[in-house]
């Protein structure tokens, strides 16, 4: 379930990766190289392309060649990590692969209709992916390591900046720099204990015999998960919020149902599926108290009173979020919001922004406050009334050290990586062996030494 889960997000690149890889069979396959003891086959280089092809792909020069060239790189990459005993465990390939498997599972519907569509069994798809995956974080922990000790100093910074020609300077779009105090409506506690007598009266349902899976299906508000029978997948600890990792790691027989476990996304039952050391796959029932009208309205009518405090100068709006926010994100650093889609910035793009944050925005100058306004809040599934301050706004510009350090900081360990992994290719290139098809040798590669005379 994405909002128990704490993972981020896949790309559905990977689903579409995966669905062409699985295609393989219909392609009869030849070696077109050979890097270290790594090949290549003619059917990566084919599927690569036609993906990149479904996916739009805008590349000026040959694609192929391109994507060939990309191949090469990788099994340099990866002879390299085996040359030095570069390893990743099992336990981590499995759980990014079956992180992997439950997001097919979420897009195409169900685990019956990923195995119909592959004519294969779950474990065989996993199976399948293991290797892929494998080389994946080999390769990825090899570029890691050899571009690990770059470093740049606020010098460095300034000098890059200096010596960038102006007109290539990145153009940034207006961006905002917001802060923001969070309520959640409070639950009647009459609320609480009908939802807990629902999910009693499912715990005595299933320990009579019914169903544990179609009751998730009929009642769960996870509607993820409850598309699969309340099954979240097999998950790591550390993928679960503690308060539900603690009990459904501790359930022991598979027809036994849990006690209540409440978490911040509201109260569940669990059933244990299967555990292996510290992963685990197991179904859930969620169960949301509702709020009503009357707590809504105190929670925007506290919301009005802190802001009142906040434009009559009684207290600043970064100790109103400290005292009064419920967002334990944000308060502790005076109702920052951070824009986790921009890498964890605090500079947000206006399609970064919340809908109902940016309607608040419309009508906003620098250091204004919002009226209290309601906000669903996506993760958890719950109300909340908000006070957001707009902190600052950025105009559209071309880069410049005062307002974008931070961007200017990540092209410089951006460019001097490129520059380390440029010259760690050409020196690997010269001592590795290396042997590609006649027919792709007139290819226009980037790195002139793949041929080997």
């Amino acid at each position: 379930m994405h909002k128990i889960i704490q993972i981020s997000t896949l790309s559905l690149f990977l689903l579409f990766s995966f669905i062409s890889i699985q295609a393989q069979d219909n392609i009869i396959d030849e070696v077109i190289a050979v890097v270290g003891d790594n090949a290549i086959l003619k059917s990566d280089i084919e599927h690569q392309y036609e993906q990149a092809l479904v996916e739009g792909a805008n590349f000026s020069g040959d694609l192929k060649c391109h994507l060939f060239e990309q191949a090469l790189i990788s099994k340099l990459l990866l002879n390299q990590a085996e040359l030095d005993s570069i390893e990743v465990s099992e336990n981590e390939v499995v759980n990014s692969v079956d992180q992997r498997i439950n997001y097919f599972i979420s897009q195409i519907g169900s685990k019956e209709k990923l195995e119909e569509y592959f004519n294969k069994s779950l474990l065989q798809i996993k199976r399948d992916q293991m290797e892929m995956v494998r080389i994946q974080m080999l390769t990825q922990r090899m570029q890691g390591q050899i571009t690990q000790d770059i470093k740049v100093t606020p010098a460095d910074i300034r000098g890059y900046y200096r010596n960038l020609p102006k007109d290539s300077l990145p153009m940034v779009p207006t961006q905002y720099e917001l802060q923001q105090i969070v309520a959640y409506p409070k639950v009647d506690q009459k609320e609480i204990d009908r939802v807990k007598a629902q999910l009693r009266d499912f715990q005595k349902q299933i320990n009579e015999g019914r169903d544990f899976a179609t009751l998730a299906v009929l009642y769960s508000e996870d509607k993820e998960s409850a598309k699969r029978g309340g099954e979240l997948g097999w998950i790591a600890r550390s993928g679960l919020v503690p308060e539900f990792a603690s009990v459904a790691f501790n359930l022991q027989d598979k027809k036994k149902v849990s006690k209540i476990v409440e978490t911040e996304f509201g109260f569940h039952i669990i059933q244990l599926i299967d555990r292996k050391g510290e992963r685990i796959n197991c179904r859930h029932i969620l169960i949301k108290p509702k709020v009503n009208d009357k707590a809504r309205k105190e929670a925007e009518a506290s919301m009005d009173t802190i802001r009142g405090l906040i434009t009559d100068g009684t207290i600043s709006f970064e100790e109103a979020a400290l005292r009064f926010s419920m967002d334990k994100d944000s308060r502790t650093s005076g109702g920052q919001m951070v824009n986790q889609q921009g890498g964890g910035t605090s500079k947000f793009e206006i399609g970064q922004i919340p809908v109902a944050i940016n309607k608040q925005l419309q009508n906003m100058e620098e250091g204004d406050v919002s009226e209290p306004f309601f906000m669903l809040d996506d993760r958890k599934g719950k109300e909340t009334y908000r006070l957001v301050k707009l902190k600052r706004k950025n105009e559209p510009h071309r880069a410049n050290l005062k307002d974008d350090y931070q961007l200017l900081q990540i092209m410089l360990e951006e460019s001097l990586k490129q520059e380390t992994l440029d010259k760690w290719i050409k020196e690997k290139q010269a001592e590795t062996y290396i042997t590609i098809d006649k027919s792709w040798v007139n290819c226009d590669f980037k790195y002139d030494n793949w041929i080997k005379e």
